[in-house]
């Protein structure tokens, strides 16, 4: 029995060993005296950045001055970053630093404080506005207006605007409360539109007047005793610098992962020919095991060889946590024409998944009455990423392609 193993994307030397090294051990415990072939492609057919990054901003120092201003000078992007990441965390810095205020005693019994008129504006909002109203016209030109209702709800039942309404026992206080009510607002509708919305900082900041003018005061001139707090975090944790640094890490770490990919998709029929190559000069009809989008690669090789005769002699295909049913819904395969049916000389198919690898999909329903394709579940236990590449760790990974050669 002879069998040959094709990498997934990302896949380096030192990574292949490992993998191989599993696939290996795990064959062998169930034919003891099989081949095992490596085929490892990364260095020859994987992606790389010719150019060490050049094309990254931010990976290299620029010459000459930048488009505007530097990090430093630019607080208010870092803090709207930390307020995508979490809209309410203005609210509750805030209704911290109110509890911990002294009570001075002359809040008079049965008058409801400046904070609590806050939460009876922002109930008062209507959830419908008017189609000429200038917050109506500004929501849909910036793709915020389905977030709007949906914003209102998230901020007045959260916990923290609860908490710094009861607080908020004086005018300065209800001056800052309203600020960042128009802030959290805002930052929930971004958040949920993500790269949907058409926004500026110009109209951002409009949005925020709008709103807080609602609620009973003005975004304008505010100072507010959260931006001492937040002010400081964000720049140290959300500057472009910093993201800049962090993209450029990304980037080169990700390179060969997202790389393989797209090269495969422009130029895999340098892969393809040399999977070709190595099937073929297999002295038996090797059992194909691909992974990822080794997977991808020998259903496209398989496929195109099955419409030229003699086929590839190819005696199982085995595919694990693969996108290649996928990307045939797509029509993004090369061996197969969008909604084409499986060549007749095309090998017996096992595809291996589990749920829990967002990377790995179902043949069966792809190629419906085909009896020649076969899915089968696993599971690993593991969540995402670590479950794409957990399979080799599972025994029953190899007793089911024993299964399926019996």
């Amino acid at each position: 029995m002879r069998f040959v193993f094709v990498h997934g994307t990302g896949v380096r030397w030192e990574r292949f060993e490992e993998l191989f090294a599993l696939v290996e051990a795990g064959l062998l415990k169930e034919f003891p005296k099989a081949k095992v072939e490596p085929c490892y492609w990364g260095a020859e057919f994987g992606a790389e950045l010719s150019a060490g990054g050049a094309s990254v901003p931010g990976m290299r120092p620029h010459p000459g001055p930048g488009p505007g201003p530097g990090p430093e000078e630019d607080p208010e992007t870092a803090e709207w970053l930390l307020l995508l990441a979490d809209p309410l965390c203005e609210l509750r810095v805030l209704a911290e630093l109110g509890a911990e205020a002294e009570d001075d005693g002359f809040g008079l019994l049965g008058t409801q404080s400046p904070g609590e008129d806050v939460g009876d504006a922002l109930r008062a909002l209507p959830g419908v506005l008017a189609a000429d109203d200038e917050l109506a016209v500004l929501l849909r030109e910036t793709g915020l207006a389905d977030g709007y209702r949906h914003a209102l709800r998230t901020v007045e039942r959260a916990d923290e605007f609860h908490a710094v309404c009861l607080v908020a026992e004086d005018d300065a206080t209800a001056a800052e409360l309203r600020v960042h009510t128009g802030r959290a607002l805002v930052a929930v509708m971004l958040s949920e539109a993500r790269d949907t919305a058409l926004c500026t900082d110009t109209e951002r900041d409009r949005l925020v007047d709008l709103l807080s003018e609602r609620l009973g005061g003005t975004a304008r001139g505010v100072l507010t005793r959260t931006a001492g707090v937040l002010s400081r975090l964000a720049q140290r944790v959300a500057t472009q610098s910093f993201l800049d640094r962090k993209r450029g890490e990304v980037t080169s770490e990700k390179a060969s992962e997202i790389g393989d990919i797209l090269r495969y998709q422009a130029r895999g029929e340098h892969l393809r020919a040399h999977l070709e190559q190595v099937i073929g000069n297999s002295p038996e009809p090797p059992v194909v095991i691909g992974h990822s989008l080794g997977g991808i690669a020998l259903v496209d090789t398989l496929a195109l060889a099955a419409r030229r005769q003699p086929p590839l002699p190819v005696r199982l295909l085995v595919t694990v946590g693969s996108q290649a049913p996928f990307l045939h819904e797509l029509g993004a395969l090369a061996g197969l024409e969008p909604g084409d049916r499986l060549p007749s000389d095309f090998p017996h198919w096992l595809n291996i998944y589990d749920r829990r690898d967002v990377l790995s999909y179902l043949a069966e329903p792809v190629f419906p009455g085909d009896s020649r394709v076969t899915d089968h579940e696993v599971r690993s236990g593991m969540p995402f990423p670590v479950s794409h590449s957990a399979y080799w760790k599972l025994p029953l990974v190899f007793e089911r392609i024993a299964e399926a050669l019996r």
